[in-house]
């Protein structure tokens, strides 16, 4: 059976499938048994070794730290480095710091000796034979000296120093320092009053890594503060090569990064010591080294790549022809389509899939010309449906505003006349009757004169009611009173005001109304009182409420205040755009501000456009 007469997904099968199967044999046994294999084996081999003498070392200046933190804590040491009475510094204090001393010293492998100086430098020392002679040479009081001048060396409780070579016995050695700090209560109380020194057994430190399973030419270093070499694998190292090591990126040092040292090529590892600070231990192992094993498999893998593309250069000349041809004919008619070239149809060139496919997108064609005519009058219904649930909306939200005041100026009333007698009563149903016919005039667009007069009405009740408790202020432009605005946007921000701000005040509150026209020709209200403020967690609810579409469809148990302040917001948005509407800013202890913004009205304003 000829090739050209099988189906289209036949075809495309057969090439793949053959493709596929030796592509994906070869390359997976190319890349995840040489590539992969052998990076993760070396890293993860450096990072194991050099994480392992971390642990090591750490421990060890770990105890190094406690058992000087035992000396320098003593009180008895403490004593005795402030006692100025012979006696009682040799037998009261002395025999039991010098046993103290030996007990650190014979129970801490890595401690050779100890040696505490006062700040009169009389000194008292426990020392192995082989590291004594160190402290009674002149080169070792002016190495230490400049740690002890150090100011920092208090703060960090103590330092391990760099190395001093004793040239004489042609040995190195490091210490340990750390201030003794009187906390007895003394005339030298909070003063350092001496200093511990601490020999470190360097050949219990150098045991860590001569131990070490490595490579032949694997090199293996603890760096100081100073980039010194303490203890290494390899006596030829060099402190320029760490320099340059060093210099390199921090996070890729830690996890192993390729460098090229010498012309060799060296997965290098570092990682800080978390016990002294400014310390490094520092692997270098020859890649070829890790990687000798994989040589055969890289030959094989070269074999396997040169089939991979040879089989692809055949089965892709066997079958090109057969498969592309109708499908770039089918390419090229939709290109046509694609230029919305109307009447036009894509040619049937054959009867496998690409002839079916050509043929059912003549179709789709045909019914996506006539879904675009039905489409053009369902959008004008959609458009004509969405201008009546905005007003549907803008109703609900404005008869959402009235009930809440109404009910709470009903309570005033009532409390005032039981409390004080008919002239309040008088005064507040006046205001009252006020309110009322402002609120059931029919334009929904009124001065704002209209809207200040109501807001002072409101005031003249809340004044009685609260005996002029607070006040209130009214800073409004008088070019803004004859231009329009929605009625009733303001005197609901007022009355939160008062009833959320001002009234848990004792007295002393004050309210502030400023109208005034910002930059960009709007009408801005900030409504300001000296009220409680609101904690900043209440502060975040309500500004995320303004954002909601819809308020009062809060899921049941949610807080619902400060749901007239949304009301308006979306009431504002909803006749002039996103752009308008309220912002909050509020202070606990500071009172809080509502700032609303309109466009200028001289007239009726047009639908905001989506």
């Amino acid at each position: 059976m000829k090739i050209s007469k099988l189906k289209l997904k036949h075809q495309i099968w057969l090439i793949f499938s053959f493709a596929i199967i030796v592509f994906t044999v070869m390359e997976l046994y190319l890349f995840y048994s040489f590539s992969d294999l052998t990076q993760k084996r070396a890293a993860n081999y450096g990072n194991q070794m050099i994480e392992q003498t971390r642990r090591k070392i750490d421990s060890a200046f770990k105890d190094i730290r406690v058992s000087t933190g035992i000396v320098v804590n003593n009180k008895l040491v403490q004593e005795f480095s402030v006692a100025e009475d012979a006696y009682k510094r040799v037998f009261d204090a002395g025999l039991y710091v010098m046993d103290l001393m030996e007990y650190v010293r014979s129970f801490n492998s890595y401690v050779s000796g100890i040696v505490l100086n006062d700040m009169q430098g009389r000194r008292l020392y426990s020392l192995a034979s082989a590291s004594g002679d160190i402290f009674f040479a002149d080169r070792y009081e002016v190495f230490i000296q400049r740690y002890k001048e150090d100011s920092s060396l208090r703060q960090k409780g103590g330092m391990f120093t760099t190395i001093l070579t004793d040239e004489k016995a042609g040995t190195e050695q490091f210490f340990y320092i750390a201030p003794i700090v009187e906390a007895r209560g003394g005339i030298y109380f909070s003063q350092i009053v001496g200093y511990c020194s601490i020999v470190v057994n360097k050949d219990n430190i150098d045991g860590f890594i001569e131990n070490m399973e490595m490579t032949p030419n694997s090199s293996l270093y603890i760096l100081n503060n100073q980039n010194e070499v303490v203890a290494s694998t390899n006596s030829n190292a060099r402190s320029t090569l760490f320099r340059e090591i060093l210099s390199m990126d921090k996070g890729s040092l830690l996890n192993g990064m390729e460098a090229t040292i010498d012309g060799e090529q060296i997965l290098v590892h570092v990682k800080d010591l978390e016990e002294a600070d400014g310390w490094r231990v520092v692997s270098m192992i020859p890649l070829h080294e890790l990687t000798s094993d994989m040589n055969p498999l890289r030959r094989v893998s070269t074999i396997v790549g040169i089939g991979i593309i040879l089989s692809m250069i055949i089965t892709g000349s066997l079958f090109i022809n057969n498969l592309m041809r109708p499908v770039m004919g089918l390419v090229m008619d939709m290109k046509k389509v694609g230029r919305r070239d109307m009447g036009f149809r894509i040619k049937v060139r054959s009867t496998n899939e690409v002839g079916l496919l050509a043929y059912d997108i003549n179709r789709m064609i045909d019914e996506m010309e006539e879904m675009a005519k039905d489409m053009i009058n369902i959008q004008t219904r959609l458009y004509e449906a969405e201008l009546i649930q905005k007003q549907a909306e803008f109703a609900a939200l404005q008869s959402k505003i009235n009930p809440h005041f109404l009910y709470n100026t009903l309570n005033c009333i009532s409390s005032i006349g039981l409390e004080y007698g008919s002239r309040e009563i008088a005064q507040i149903t006046s205001c009252m009757s006020k309110i009322f016919r402002y609120s059931i005039k029919r334009d929904e667009l009124v001065q704002i004169r209209e809207e200040i007069d109501c807001i002072q009405a409101y005031m003249k009740i809340i004044s009685i009611r609260y005996g002029n408790k607070f006040s209130m202020d009214l800073d409004v432009e008088d070019g803004l009173l004859e231009m329009k605005t929605p009625k009733m946007i303001l005197q609901p921000i007022v009355e939160n005001a008062v009833y959320h701000g001002l009234e848990r005040m004792d007295q002393g509150g004050r309210l502030q109304v400023a109208g005034s026209m910002d930059a960009h020709g709007d009408v801005c209200f900030q409504i300001t009182d000296t009220g409680r403020g609101m904690e900043p967690e209440q502060l975040a609810a309500l500004q995320a409420k303004l954002g909601m579409e819809y308020p009062e469809r809060a899921p049941d148990g949610q807080s619902r205040s400060g749901m007239g302040l949304s009301n308006i917001h979306n009431r504002l948005r909803l006749l002039f755009g996103e752009g308008y509407g309220l912002t909050i800013e509020s202070r606990l202890g500071y009172g809080t501000t509502v700032t609303l913004k309109i466009p200028m009205l001289l007239n009726a304003p047009e639908p905001a456009e989506e």
